[in-house]
């Protein structure tokens, strides 16, 4: 196994998440076998492969994507007319890092 339990809890503890140990074990197992599946696709022979510059390489530059034009700017009271808690033209938020 690439990943331990005790990984788990460390990156856990480091995205402030509060997991169970089911979830723990799970997640150990989920990570290894991204890991795992990482390792197989380094195998592949990717040497005569010429990288991509982006998904829509072969579809031309503009195939899905819009013209980069400059627009007006939402505005912060529009921005926030649905936030759960809101002042002075800003979302208030709880305090997430606090040690």
């Amino acid at each position: 196994m690439k990943i331990t339990e005790k990984e788990v809890r460390y990156v856990a503890n480091l995205a402030n998440l509060e997991l169970s140990e089911e979830e723990i074990a799970r997640m150990a197992h989920d990570m290894d076998e991204i890991l795992t599946h990482m390792d197989k696709l380094n195998e592949l022979d990717t040497s005569g492969v010429e990288p991509m510059a982006q998904v829509l390489y072969e579809a031309e530059e503009t195939a899905t994507l819009r013209a980069d034009e400059e627009r007006p700017g939402l505005g912060s009271e529009k921005a926030v007319a649905n936030a759960a808690n809101s002042g002075a033209g800003f979302f208030k938020v709880p305090l997430v890092i606090e040690r």
